[in-house]
C-alpha cells in the first residue's frame, strides 16, 4: 500500500469490516494512518438534540434505527442520506457558491446533495430518491461520523 489511498481502497476497508463483522479498524504503514470505526458514535442519543435541524419532521425512534454502510434509511416515508465515511462535510462546491441543496427543495435520483471531504479527495453525496429535502442535520464545514445522518427527504410517490 503506498503512502496515498485512494475513496475505492478506503471501501475495501469498510467492505472488509463488514464481512468479518469489525467495528473498529486500524492500520499504520510508513507515516500514513487510517482508522475506520462502525456503529452507532458515542453522542447518537444526543445527536438529534445538538445537530441543528432546519425544518420539522415526525418523531421517528432512533434506537431503532441501526447504522449501517447503506448509504440511506427509510422510515416513515422518510429516506435519510448517512454519510458513507468520516470527513468534512460542505454544502457548496467551493465557499463563494450557493449550496447545492436547502431545505424544501425538490431533489432527483442522482443530484448532488453535498460534498465530503476525506483525505484530501472531495466526495459527492448524491440523492437516490426523488423527493422534497425536509432536513439537513449537518452543518457547513462540520466534521462528519461514517452512519451520521446528513439530509431526510420526504420520498415522492
Amino acid at each position: 500500500m503506498s503512502s496515498k489511498i485512494d475513496y475505492e481502497e478506503i471501501n475495501k476497508l469498510i467492505k472488509y469490516m463488514e464481512e468479518k463483522n469489525l467495528s473498529h479498524f486500524e492500520l499504520e504503514v510508513e507515516g500514513l494512518k487510517v482508522k475506520i470505526s462502525r456503529g452507532i458514535p458515542p453522542l447518537a442519543s444526543s445527536e438529534t438534540s445538538s445537530s441543528p435541524q432546519l425544518s420539522a419532521e415526525p418523531e421517528t425512534k432512533e434506537s431503532s434505527l441501526p447504522l449501517d454502510s447503506r448509504a440511506a434509511e427509510v422510515t416513515n416515508n422518510f429516506h435519510y442520506i448517512t454519510s458513507p465515511m468520516v470527513g468534512t462535510f460542505y454544502r457548496a462546491p467551493d465557499p463563494s457558491s450557493s449550496p447545492f441543496v436547502e431545505v424544501g427543495d425538490q431533489v432527483k435520483i442522482n443530484q448532488t446533495l453535498c460534498i465530503i471531504e476525506a483525505m484530501k479527495l472531495m466526495n459527492e453525496i448524491e440523492s437516490d430518491v426523488d423527493g422534497i429535502l425536509t432536513s439537513i442535520y449537518v452543518e457547513n464545514g462540520k466534521p462528519v461520523e461514517f452512519g451520521q445522518k446528513l439530509f431526510a427527504i420526504k420520498a415522492l410517490p
